[in-house]
């Protein structure tokens, strides 16, 4: 008998999930599921049998529908989406029943009632691209409904997707901006608020003279363009508006005002033989001036692989540049007119003092912005990351009152915005100094997934390894962190948490010289000085742990071994070393 035909036919596929449906699930099982019912009865369901879709199946947080018409299937979502923000008004950002949204054109295969095929699959991968409450479709979408709907539309670029050998263009669709007057546009990258800094990332320049590493420059400009737009804080313009400079010999003030960008990122491609070298670097657009540059050089073993580890490099190195850069311009105005992002700029200036009174300062200030703007996800982790350094580093007692309130600032940011890598990683933070050892590594692994070049991440989950007796795990992390950021402002955290790990391994000269270089660090606490002593002695290096200790002294003259101890290994899941660590540093002649 002849094998039967597979059917197929083209569709609009709409892929649904609904963003934090575990944390809800937990935090209220029957309210949640009651809720998600509620919606689904009164909002979504009708609309999707209004614009004559079919839900093909539906998971406990995920729908998968298929529309024969590609404007009903977006007008569909852009609607339900409009009813599931007015409907969540009145209601807490941490009960709130959001989704993304993803959807996608394409050859589907119909088995009974189900639906199969790559059309499938790449609108499941567009879904988690969408920012809560946002929708992401592809380029055969946008193709389809740039001239007949008025939706407002950014240009994500080629999005590299799990599983998904192509690249998938992408736009992200404004689901509140419908407008008669407003055609569709390219816009940039990242969908935050439009006060934050834009970078633009020209193409790099194929200076080889062989034409076949124009597809390598290109491709590393892409590259880099996705990984910086991973920075929830920084606005990337689109591939679009950047690519048409190409090959021109341009102004960087020009293309600053021209794209209303305040930074922009050159770069070049040179190969000769089997070496590559790659040249990158960052301009303030208002004047011209260079903030960073560097030069790599590299064999051309396996290319994508060069192609990868240089756009890391370069994004997570240039995170930091640009920090510092709008930090230092947020200081120059007056306080009082200072805006929610501004506000919280300042505060992170002051943060990264790290003193006891910058820190107590930088909190008042992330208080204000969350007063100016409360849902502003950032401030509420930078409170959060305050209260975490308030208990571990400058004496206040880690209470569980304070832990609590630092918990739920965490929460908070994230059910503002899941994709928010940093918030991630505060978030592992609190769990870890309430030794929550499983749930911090979590935390962090989803900060390194949601922005692998984000260094800060890397010590984090280090970190969180090592205080849960994961030693040898936690050494590539800080590896990683100095690899990608160098010169990040809490680089002396990575060196002093890879010195704890590697004397946990009993590699005392290597930890010495972690120690050393994070004392090196220009804004570096107290805390490294007592870790080369510390680790000195555990070396038997007895007269170096002296001279160390009176360092020590003179930086920090109320120094005392037991109280260091207990905040240092204070989450240690061994508490012997709290006790063995305090009696070296008496023994190096440090009060008890």
């Amino acid at each position: 008998m002849a094998e039967e035909r597979i059917q197929r036919r083209l569709a609009a596929i709409v892929s649904a999930d609904m963003v934090g449906y575990s944390r809800l699930m937990e935090a209220d099982e029957a309210g949640t599921l009651a809720g998600l019912r509620a919606v689904r009865t009164e909002l979504i369901d009708p609309k999707i049998a209004e614009y004559r879709g079919r839900i093909v199946k539906t998971t406990g947080d995920g729908m998968l529908i298929e529309f024969a018409s590609v404007t009903d299937a977006v007008q569909s979502c852009v609607e339900v989406q409009q009813a599931l923000s007015a409907h969540n008004a009145d209601i807490p950002h941490d009960r709130r029943i959001q989704f993304r949204i993803g959807i996608n054109l394409g050859e589907i295969i119909i088995e009974g009632d189900d639906i199969y095929g790559t059309g499938v699959n790449v609108a499941a991968r567009l879904e988690p691209l969408a920012e809560t409450g946002g929708i992401v479709i592809s380029g055969s979408v946008y193709d389809q409904i740039r001239s007949i709907m008025s939706l407002r539309c950014e240009d994500m670029g080629e999005q590299s997707v799990k599983n998904i050998s192509t690249p998938v263009r992408c736009f992200a669709v404004r689901a509140g901006g419908e407008s008669e007057d407003e055609p569709v546009v390219d816009q940039p990258i990242a969908t935050a608020k439009s006060d934050k800094p834009t970078i633009a990332v020209l193409p790099f320049e194929n200076i080889s003279g062989d034409t076949e590493q124009e597809h390598f420059a290109d491709g590393m400009t892409e590259d880099i363009m996705t990984a910086l737009s991973k920075n929830r804080w920084l606005l990337v313009s689109a591939r679009n508006s950047t690519f048409a400079y190409k090959g021109q010999s341009v102004d960087i003030r020009r293309v600053g005002q021209e794209l209303n960008a305040n930074f922009v990122l050159e770069g070049s491609v040179r190969k000769a033989g089997n070496r590559v070298r790659i040249t990158a670097q960052l301009i303030d657009a208002s004047d011209g001036n260079h903030l960073w540059a560097e030069r790599f050089d590299r064999d051309l073993t396996d290319i994508f692989e060069v192609q990868d580890e240089i756009t890391a490099m370069i994004a997570a190195r240039i995170e930091p540049e640009l920090g510092a850069a709008q930090r230092e311009r947020v200081q120059l105005k007056t306080t009082n007119k200072l805006d929610a992002w501004e506000t919280y700029h300042l505060a992170l200036s002051l943060m990264y003092q790290y003193t006891k009174d910058s820190n107590a300062e930088a909190q008042r200030y992330f208080q204000q912005a969350i007063e100016i703007d409360p849902d502003f996800g950032p401030a509420h982790a930078g409170l959060a990351y305050t209260m975490f350094l308030s208990a571990v580093y400058f004496g206040s007692e880690a209470t569980e009152e304070l832990l609590d309130t630092a918990l739920k600032e965490a929460e908070t940011a994230i059910a503002l915005d899941d994709r928010d890598a940093m918030s991630y990683f505060v978030l592992g933070r609190i769990h870890l100094i309430r030794r929550e050892y499983d749930l911090s590594i979590s935390a962090m692994r989803t900060a390194v997934d949601l922005n692998a070049c984000l260094a800060t991440a890397y010590c984090g989950l280090g970190d969180s390894l090592s205080y849960s007796g994961r030693v040898a795990e936690a050494i590539p992390q800080f590896e990683e962190a100095i690899r990608l950021s160098p010169h990040d402002p809490r680089k002396w955290a990575f060196l002093l948490y890879g010195s704890l790990a590697l004397m946990l391994l009993e590699r005392y000269d290597e930890a010495v010289d972690w120690a050393a270089k994070a004392i090196a660090v220009p804004n570096a606490t107290f805390w490294p000085h007592a870790q080369l002593v510390a680790v000195y002695s555990y070396a038997g290096r007895s007269d170096e742990a002296h001279t160390a200790a009176e360092n020590l002294l003179r930086k920090e003259p109320e120094f005392s071994a037991n109280q260091f101890a207990h905040q240092f290994l204070f989450y240690h899941e061994d508490p012997s070393q709290i006790d063995r660590y305090s009696q070296v540093l008496c023994a190096a002649g440090l009060p008890e």
